[in-house]
């Protein structure tokens, strides 16, 4: 099951700056609308998004270790799907958001609008 609450009517767009920010293989956390997002840039270049703050005990997700598939929490090693916020390791999901890259190189997330 996905943990991703968005629905087609209330979506609200954000543009975190550009692409290049993010190495490629890593995350970063952003801040959008009072919540923490974690951006990740995957070695083949595309784009995830999950909440950046794991449900076990807070640790810092865009700091995790990832792969195409999975990123995992630096404090205690839960893991998520970077597709669908799930755990495979017991934890509660995290939110995932969509993300992409629009034409000027941006990051562009969308989220649940207001």
């Amino acid at each position: 099951m996905s943990a991703d609450p968005m629905n087609a009517h209330s979506i609200t767009s954000h543009i975190l700056g550009p692409v290049a920010q993010i190495p490629f293989g890593e995350g970063r956390a952003f801040g959008v609308d009072g919540e923490q997002v974690a951006v990740f840039r995957l070695r083949d270049g595309t784009l995830r998004a999950l909440s950046a703050v794991c449900p076990h005990k807070g640790g810092p997700i865009a700091d995790g270790t990832i792969d195409r598939e999975v990123v995992m929490c630096p404090l205690h090693q839960h893991a998520f799907s970077l597709e669908t916020g799930c755990s495979s390791t017991g934890a509660e999901p995290l939110r995932t958001y969509r993300v992409q890259e629009d034409a000027e190189q941006n990051i562009v997330l969308q989220s649940p609008g207001m």
